[in-house]
């Protein structure tokens, strides 16, 4: 029997398998205990625990390093961990597994994948970038490593107009997947760019309708909002940012209250830096939890530990995919 599969009769077998609460912990450790073991498992596998926003807080609070796509990238291209366990969605642990190729790359659930991701797939992106060969690609970091070895630049929400900017003005640009990144980098750089029409689930579900409603029951909050949201949420937001802009603009502001459009993970953070702010979520268009990322939410903290426990599921690439994609993700960090 493989360790992929003791992993997955594990899961299928406690009440931390996906389907089933994650309020109703039954360990034999108590979730304390848990913090512990995965403390003790980290310095046994000379690990390291990287976390994006969006995670849940128990995660977020354990995370050796917390940040957006461009701080997680910075960091796993300088860890010196053997193992790097990538709380976060699929194409980020493959971003970790590009840059450390001799480390083992864990990411606790294998279907932690990402909309915007899926809404580029490789064969129908060759032949549109094959329709434009004078364009140079720029992609959004938030892709598989197929479309990554197809690009020639990465970006992420926090560098994207600072990359295009560098670009010649007389080049034309593919950017991709994500439209709505690409419209605001088309707003702020004055560049007449070529979209792939891709986009988020998340952010493209927040309503225009409920924020008005919200800013009137709150008239001293102030929007602020991620470049991923659909062109009509922008408009109302008095701040732009990638997730970790947001975080510091609220941490910069004299303002007390703040309503959130991006996914609420980052919440967890924005009250701890500012305990004294109010930090409302943008709504949804429906009656849901629909502002948060299904994908990123697969990941527990129980999920974490058995990954760290069996070493499994691990990230794999074929190589001549992992080097074409590095190229590009290298150009990134220098440019940052």
């Amino acid at each position: 029997m493989t360790t992929n599969t003791l992993l997955q009769e594990e899961l299928s077998t406690t009440v931390f398998a996906t389907a089933l609460p994650k309020t109703q912990p039954h360990l034999d450790a108590t979730p304390q205990d848990l913090f512990a073991a995965i403390e003790e498992l980290k310095h046994k596998l000379n690990a390291v625990i990287l976390a994006h926003y969006y995670q849940d807080p128990d995660i977020q609070d354990i995370a050796d390093y917390l940040g957006d796509s461009l701080g997680l990238s910075q960091q796993a291209a300088k860890t010196n961990a053997d193992v790097i366990v990538f709380a976060g969605v699929h194409f980020m642990a493959e971003t970790a597994k590009i840059l450390n190729p001799d480390k083992l790359v864990l990411l606790p659930d294998l279907n932690a994948g990402c909309s915007l991701a899926d809404s580029c797939p490789p064969q129908e992106f060759k032949a549109f970038k094959q329709a434009h060969p004078d364009h140079i690609v720029i992609s959004y970091i938030n892709c598989s490593a197929e479309i990554k070895a197809m690009s020639d630049i990465i970006c992420t929400s926090s560098n994207a107009v600072k990359i295009v900017n560098q670009i010649p003005k007389h080049q034309p640009i593919i950017f991709a997947p994500d439209r709505n990144l690409g419209r605001y980098v088309m707003e702020q750089t004055g560049r007449d760019l070529v979209l792939w029409q891709g986009s988020c689930i998340v952010h493209e579900t927040f309503s225009e309708k409920k924020i008005v409603q919200l800013k009137i029951e709150h008239p001293e909050a102030t929007i602020i909002a991620h470049p991923e949201c659909e062109p009509s949420v922008l408009r109302h937001a008095s701040y732009i940012g990638s997730t970790t802009a947001l975080l510091k603009y609220c941490q910069a502001s004299d303002d007390k209250e703040f309503i959130v459009a991006t996914e609420p993970g980052i919440i967890h953070q924005m009250e701890k830096a500012e305990p004294n702010k109010r930090f409302i979520p943008a709504p949804a268009m429906n009656n849901c939890a629909c502002n948060e990322c299904p994908y990123m939410r697969l990941n527990t903290l129980e999920k974490l530990y058995l990954a760290m426990k069996h070493k499994a599921p691990e990230i794999t690439l074929p190589e001549d995919i992992r080097i074409a994609a590095l190229k590009p993700i290298e150009r990134m960090l220098a440019m940052s």
